[in-house]
């Protein structure tokens, strides 16, 4: 993702990139004289913060050094986008929250991406429309080609990546599920396994979801993150119609037929030009409102523990 934000910050005229931190410091340089070859590489974070005479800091560590890094920027002044999962802790999100609230002249911003797709906005404004009526159950499936890339690295460290493809990948789906729908977490059943790595690649949940007047949503969610392919598939069936999303498109179903909305292509995928970059820089030139604030993360937290909770509690 730093890279992916690097590029997309280089290409956007509204932003200068003005130094880079890794602690491998090859990586840094390599992608310094990759998107702006005159910026410095930085000894430390700390560094980077207090001395690249920047107006924002763009995060994408490893989630256990998120607290700190968010933390230290905002004591520069730093507007901050910082990758999820936020924190590794509850009492971590809740106190960067409480930091971001106390500095309102700061913008501090999380990089769930499915915000910024116009599928999922459109998917968001049809539910609130209330023309499809209420939700009666929801089903995702998610899979990917992950445990095959993370041998070796940090997302294959349990106390690093907490909850492993859920916690890490999923946790988009989680925030995506949570964005459009409203609905809070109810009762529900789990079960996980690691599939020989060191932390959670399949998770498969059952269970309710609740809305506001405690209206019981039955749910479904599978996260296989030992596919051989990347798969994503969110159905939200209410009264009237499926409103569905199927691999970066959008469908509506009705009387058994199934209608493709289209939108341009563009905005709907990992390579739209709407992404946390573009929203970011919309929200610190005043342009726009915050669409991933950080209060966005403890739902997606604490779901993503009562669900590995849960599935310890089966498997045992």
């Amino acid at each position: 993702m730093g890279l992916a934000h690097a590029e997309r910050l280089a290409g956007d005229s509204r932003s200068e990139l003005a130094g880079f931190f890794d602690v491998d410091r090859e990586a840094a340089m390599q992608l310094r004289d990759r998107v702006a070859a005159v910026a410095p590489v930085f000894d430390s974070a700390e560094d980077a913060f207090a001395q690249a005479n920047a107006d924002a800091a763009v995060i994408c560590t490893p989630t256990s050094v998120h607290a700190a890094q968010v933390r230290c920027a905002a004591r520069h002044d730093l507007h901050v986008l910082c990758e999820k999962p936020l924190a590794a802790t509850r009492d971590e999100i809740i106190g960067l929250i409480d930091l971001s609230q106390s500095l309102s002249y700061l913008h501090f911003m999380l990089g769930y991406q499915r915000r910024f797709w116009a599928i999922y906005r459109r998917l968001k404004e049809e539910i609130e429309s209330g023309q499809w009526g209420n939700i009666v159950s929801v089903t995702a499936v998610n899979s990917e080609r992950w445990q095959q890339t993370i041998a070796g690295t940090w997302r294959d460290d349990p106390d690093i990546n907490y909850g492993g493809y859920l916690g890490d990948a999923g946790s988009h789906r989680l925030d995506g599920l949570f964005y459009v729908t409203g609905l809070g977490l109810g009762n529900f059943s789990a079960r996980s396994t690691k599939a020989g790595s060191n932390v959670e690649i399949v998770t498969l949940v059952n269970g309710e979801l609740l809305d506001d007047g405690d209206r019981v949503v039955p749910f479904s969610l599978s996260f296989m993150g030992n596919a051989n392919s990347f798969h994503e598939e969110l159905f939200i069936h209410c009264e009237k119609a499926d409103l569905i999303i199927r691999d970066f498109q959008f469908f509506i179903g009705r009387d058994n037929n199934v209608e493709l909305i289209n939108l341009p292509a563009e905005h709907s995928g990992r390579e739209s030009t709407d992404n946390p970059i573009t929203g970011f820089l919309d929200v610190v030139t005043g342009v726009a409102d915050n669409m991933s604030p950080l209060e966005c993360a403890l739902p997606v937290f604490d779901m993503t523990t009562a669900i590995l909770d849960a599935a310890e509690e089966q498997n045992s």
